[in-house]
């Protein structure tokens, strides 16, 4: 679990240039075929699992993990979520 508060993350990544902060819950064993974003992003797991697939790496992420790995703007991912589904603190860089 995460010891940063949602408050001191999200004051950390606007301090980094990222313009958009939030709170995502995703749904248990919810799958996310390849998409892409108009944002680059970065994230941390606050609660429960999931597995992120970028090109031929599959990262499997629970709580205190955070990922950005090529997650810049217009990359193809997927998302498979676990039996109590997640949830994650993401800051998007839209600009």
């Amino acid at each position: 679990m995460s010891t940063v508060s949602f408050h001191e993350y999200k004051t950390d990544a606007l301090a980094q240039g990222f313009d958009e902060v939030i709170e995502r819950r995703w749904d248990p064993d919810l799958t996310i075929d390849s998409h892409t974003h108009p944002f680059a992003l970065k994230a941390l797991v606050v609660a429960g699992e999931m597995w992120l697939t970028v090109g031929d790496e599959v990262r499997h992420l629970s709580a205190g993990d955070s990922f950005a790995f090529a997650l810049q703007r217009e990359v193809p991912h997927a998302e498979r979520y676990g039996a109590e589904g997640a949830t994650y603190w993401v800051a998007r860089r839209h600009g």
